[in-house]
């Protein structure tokens, strides 16, 4: 009996049918109709909030400029008001800034969520598509292999039937590679997500702290126009006074640090044990971290041209808010003032102390020794009620580390 020849001619075009078939289900046409437009809508939105951002920039370098100007001026009250209005309105600028910023974001993350939805979407495409491939090489092999060995003629007949599988085989490789920088494409924007979606965080962070530093400057503003009512002979009045408050509080820390720690020199050993070890010191932070309103130094300070440099940080905190013992020390002074200006000083060891100004209640005594995170007062600052003072700028608790008697950065000691 004669064997039968394998019919190629039945095969290839069933094969090439395959293929052509298999390349017109690649995801890459049905994704562009589904994502493409719109992935370039979000590109243009964001090309837009760039412009805007570029235009607001250059108003804020207007006030910047003015600002500058009024600071180099004579110290009156009409100069005062010009620089705080200039003040208010390149912090409104920063604000509308920090807006845009964070909209561009949320563009960026609407945009990478679309391209991450497109790799997924190929993925689940590709992946159909390899175990199509799969089973049509399973098929081809498990038939080929013996018709090829047992029904052809020729050894010419027998190669071209396996490089129809050698084929295959070599569409597999390159579909698989395919599949992997998928994959890869598909890691890089996820990772780009979570980057964007914290810059989102701490976008809206700095945008919270930009709108307390705005109430900050209206508050200052406002009172300053009613206290003064426009008269300048009032305004110098009221300078005098605050002045003169932070200079004779600035004088009282300076002695209590020499007194405090002469009289902590003479306590006995057991004492002197308790007190931190020497060298630096790492602080707790006072009040939960709830934002800085004004930094050490902070050159935005509207009392800045009143009593000089910020000596601390201005840490938000809710009119009553526990303070905590920042390390554990000595209690140098605990100062009822009034409406005046109250706070707590700690002496920790012959280098460091803390201050925690504007409070509203004090639970300590002078003299006593208190551990880290011991509650010693009640946070205050809310203009016009106790321990607030005369350069109060509304509920916060102002934070002070010094060392060797001399106000130091806070934030490099904070933990």
């Amino acid at each position: 009996m004669k064997n039968k020849k394998f019919n190629l001619s039945f095969i290839l075009p069933i094969f090439f049918a395959f293929i052509f078939l298999f390349f017109i289900t690649l995801p890459v046409f049905s994704l562009d109709i589904n994502y493409s437009e719109e992935i370039k809508e979000i590109q243009k939105q964001i090309e837009d909030q760039q412009t805007y951002l570029l235009e607001l920039e250059k108003q804020r370098e207007v006030y910047e400029k003015n600002i500058a100007i009024k600071r180099n001026e004579a110290f009156s009250l009409k100069n005062e008001i010009s620089l705080l209005n200039n003040q208010i309105s390149q912090r409104e600028i920063e604000i509308m800034e920090k807006e845009a910023e964070i909209n561009t974001v949320n563009l960026l993350i609407k945009n990478i969520q679309l391209k991450i939805l497109q790799k997924k979407e190929e993925i689940n495409a590709l992946e159909e598509n390899l175990s199509s491939v799969l089973r049509k090489i399973h098929q081809a092999g498990q038939k080929n292999y013996l018709e090829i060995i047992f029904l052809n003629d020729s050894i010419s007949q027998v190669l071209v039937d396996l490089r129809f599988l050698s084929s295959l085989q070599g569409d597999l490789a390159y579909f698989l590679k395919k599949y992997d920088l998928i994959k890869e494409g598909l890691e890089i924007q996820e990772k780009d997500l979570r980057i964007q979606l914290q810059k989102s965080i701490n976008l809206q962070e700095e945008l919270k702290n930009k709108k307390s530093k705005i109430e900050s400057e209206k508050f200052v503003q406002e009172n300053l126009l009613n206290q003064t009512r426009g008269a300048e002979w009032k305004f110098q009045s009221l300078l005098a006074e605050v002045v003169g408050e932070k200079q004779a509080i600035e004088n009282e820390i300076i002695e209590l640090e020499s007194t405090v720690r002469k009289k902590i020199a003479q306590e006995k050993e057991e004492k002197i044990d308790l007190m931190e070890k020497e060298g630096i010191i790492v602080f707790s932070w006072p009040v939960p971290f709830n934002g800085i309103t004004s930094q050490f130094h902070d050159p935005d300070y509207p009392y800045r041209n009143w009593i000089g440099e910020h000596s601390g940080l201005d840490l938000r905190a809710a009119q009553g808010t526990a303070i905590r013992a920042a390390a554990s020390g000595y209690i140098a002074r605990a100062k009822h003032a009034g409406l005046g200006y109250s706070y707590i000083m700690i002496i920790h060891n012959d280098s460091f102390s803390t201050l925690y100004g504007h409070v509203s209640k004090i639970l300590v005594e002078e003299g006593e020794y208190v551990k880290r995170g011991t509650i010693i007062g009640r946070s205050g600052g809310l203009p016009g009620t106790t321990g607030a003072g005369s350069f109060s700028t509304g509920p916060h608790l102002h934070f002070e580390v010094r060392l060797n008697g001399l106000p130091v950065n806070p934030e490099d000691y904070l933990l």
